[in-house]
């Protein structure tokens, strides 16, 4: 039997990620699950007057911030690290965010998630693959590739794991998602 192609599977690429745009929209707007995710600082408008005075450009930062391993264990950087805070700083350009940009990219995310389910299902599952099947295969990939990014920022960012947790579970709701619409439209 000739292996499935990607053209056949253009629909449920799509639908998938449009299903999945529209979850990632409802568990963010609506059920705000994430809201406790991100905290207020007590002192915001002064750490915000800090930053500006160091007029940082956009993009990481790490603070205490240490240039070479091997000065991790000199004196003074040990200090600094008991002083602490110890932190992941990322900083993005002034202005008001471009929620219509990044919904964008978020949708272009979903589509490449999407396309690259739809490759590895198609060249491991022939045509007229049952539709359980299918949902593994595709929910497997997808799970992966939305959540698993995340357990590293726990590990070496300090990411809250419950924060990871959460994560997690939209990765599920959109894995199920996507398994659930390539298993119905699989070709015959």
């Amino acid at each position: 039997m000739p292996p499935v192609s990607l053209t056949q599977l253009w629909l449920p690429i799509l639908l998938s990620a449009v299903c999945v745009f529209v979850a990632s929209s409802l568990v963010h707007m609506v059920l705000k699950w994430h809201a406790s995710d991100y905290r207020a600082l007590s002192n915001e408008d002064e750490v915000r007057a800090a930053i500006r005075k160091g007029t940082p450009t956009p993009g990481q930062y790490v603070l205490p911030h240490c240039a070479d391993m091997k000065d991790m264990g000199k004196p003074e950087m040990v200090a600094k690290y008991e002083e602490g805070p110890l932190g992941f700083l990322v900083i993005n350009p002034n202005g008001v965010p471009a929620m219509g940009a990044a919904l964008g990219k978020w949708f272009v995310f979903t589509g490449l998630v999407a396309f690259t389910a739809a490759y590895l299902a198609s060249r491991t599952l022939a045509p007229g693959t049952h539709y359980l099947q299918v949902f593994r295969v595709v929910g497997a990939i997808s799970f992966v590739a939305y959540g698993f990014g995340s357990i590293p920022m726990a590990i070496w960012m300090g990411k809250p794991w419950g924060s990871v947790i959460k994560d997690l579970a939209d990765a599920l709701i959109y894995g199920l998602l996507s398994a659930g619409v390539f298993g119905w439209l699989w070709p015959r």
